[in-house]
């Protein structure tokens, strides 16, 4: 058995040659191996296999090692590139010290990594777009040993969903964050779907709040101290939410982080989690959702001496009167907080006085309707002062946020993978560019840029290409603002690192 090789065209190709003997005479079996890449590795390219290596001695097939680049020879260099967002971006991971948790992960063609970083970041396209953005990109300068085929792609995303890839990274990242001094440890935790109509286990039919639909369930943990993202998980979207509470707060222990206090949505509240809570010593505030007994119970114990004085609170422009009811919740000290939002109360009184009449509704039950309306409770394991309750409770807009630039901004969303393994590569780089873009979308608060204004403006600047350097083209006005707002120097002249 060897390998014989043919050129045609100019193009070098390799076939596998089995010759057996059959009395006086002998024959030859051919597998053609394709096109050959590199004769000394054995890396070869086809259309069954796409790129990759054969060993004779073994006769074993096998994937290109991740660290090689297929040769560019015939396709044409462009001399003019898209530098703006790409230069921004990298410095503004350097700026965010994030390269210590990206390296952590550890693949074997780093260009890659950081150059897909990159496309999630700037290009809302799918990947399998990502070579021809590279190529008129001024990431092909940085990052020029990046390898951005389709079917490499899908290898990468495997490799970086790996388990102690993920976990090594994420022993990196905690060590970015702040948490120093009290409130270090206190997070946010919710979830969201992403809808999926790809088959794979983790697809499942999910009620959420009454909407259905086939989608993957997403926990994001957000540190309330920054705001930034702290860690995630996922389960399939049949799994409720109140099933993933405690095992993603065991997570986070296992790898140092012991939650001290968790701002919750109303979905998480179940006597098993509050008992959870309370035997980790874990504070807590949540919503109670209005079909519970317990809140059927204090809505009418206390409702009806709500409104007095001493009750009436001012909270970002509207009033609300909230009453601090000491209470056991399932055994333990708790305190509830009973509210009437007074303008929420008044917009729904509205809409049913409106519909009361359609509804052939008599006055009894116009009453009983609008004897509700605009009430709230949220529990909490501690005392908190009542006009501190709410600012620190709608913290959890936060995470709400987090989620909101996930999808809009870090390509969290469509999902474009057709494994799970390929899908927790593709969570992995949506959480780091996230984290990215939440660091930008706050620098950018105060002007009128958001993440995507201000990288498609930045993108407008091009660079030349020349043959030992790049040369920058003059920044737009609005370039010009966004790089003095971060105190980035463009320069004029760069090396390349071809």
């Amino acid at each position: 058995m060897f390998i014989a090789y043919d050129v045609k065209n100019g193009i070098e190709y390799a076939k596998l040659c089995v010759s057996t003997r059959d009395g006086e005479n002998v024959n030859k079996d051919y597998t053609n191996l394709g096109r050959v890449l590199d004769k000394g590795g054995g890396i070869y390219k086809s259309r069954e296999r796409g790129i990759f290596t054969y060993d004779l001695a073994s006769n074993t097939y096998d994937k290109a090692p991740v660290e090689y680049v297929p040769p560019t020879a015939g396709r044409k260099e462009l001399l003019i590139l898209d530098f703006g967002d790409a230069f921004f971006i990298d410095r503004f991971v350097r700026a965010k010290a994030l390269q210590p948790a990206i390296d952590a992960i550890g693949y074997g063609n780093p260009d890659t990594l950081y150059a897909m970083i990159m496309y999630y970041a700037v290009c809302s396209a799918a990947n399998c777009h990502a070579q021809s953005w590279w190529e008129g990109s001024y990431a092909r300068i940085l990052y020029p040993n990046a390898n951005l085929s389709s079917q490499r792609i899908s290898d990468f995303l495997t490799a970086i969903g790996d388990e102690y890839s993920q976990r090594e990274f994420f022993r990196e990242y905690f060590k970015l964050l702040d948490r120093s001094g009290s409130g270090a440890e206190n997070v946010l935790i919710d979830s969201t779907g992403l809808p999926n109509s790809i088959r794979f286990p983790l697809t499942a039919v999910n009620n959420h709040n009454g909407e259905i639909s086939n989608e993957v369930r997403l926990v994001y943990v957000v540190q309330q101290k920054t705001g930034l993202p702290l860690y995630f998980r996922y389960c399939p979207g049949n799994v409720v939410d109140t099933m993933t509470l405690i095992r993603c707060l065991e997570e986070l222990k296992a790898q140092g982080i012991n939650v001290k206090f968790a701002i919750l949505d109303a979905g998480y509240y179940t006597e098993d989690n509050i008992r959870d809570f309370y035997d980790n010593k874990v504070s807590f505030i949540t919503r109670l959702k209005g079909n519970l007994t317990i809140y059927k119970d204090l809505v009418k114990e206390h409702l009806g001496s709500l409104e007095s004085k001493e009750n009436l609170i001012e909270y970002n422009g509207r009033y609300v009167y909230l009453k601090c009811i000491p209470m056991e919740l399932h055994g333990h000290n708790a305190y509830a907080y009973v509210g009437l939002d007074i303008e929420r109360k008044a917009s729904e009184s509205r809409k049913t006085f409106r519909s009361a009449k359609d509804r052939k509704m008599d006055t009894d039950q116009v009453f009983d309707t609008i004897a509700g309306q605009g009430v709230f409770i949220i529990v909490a394991s501690r005392r908190i002062a009542t006009t501190s309750l709410l600012p620190l409770y709608y913290t959890r807009q936060q995470i709400e946020q987090v989620f909101d630039i996930g999808k809009n901004y870090a390509e969290m969303l469509p999902l474009r993978v057709q494994t799970e393994e390929t899908f927790r590569g593709h969570l992995l780089l949506t959480f780091i560019v996230t984290v990215l873009m939440k660091q930008l979308q706050d620098a950018l608060l105060k002007t009128a840029y958001n993440p995507i204004s201000a990288l498609l403006n930045l993108r407008n600047q091009k660079c030349k290409v020349f043959a030992d350097k790049i040369i920058t083209q003059e920044a737009f006005k609005k370039a010009n603002d966004i790089y003095k707002l971060f105190k980035i120097k463009c320069p004029t002249a760069l090396p390349l690192k071809y």
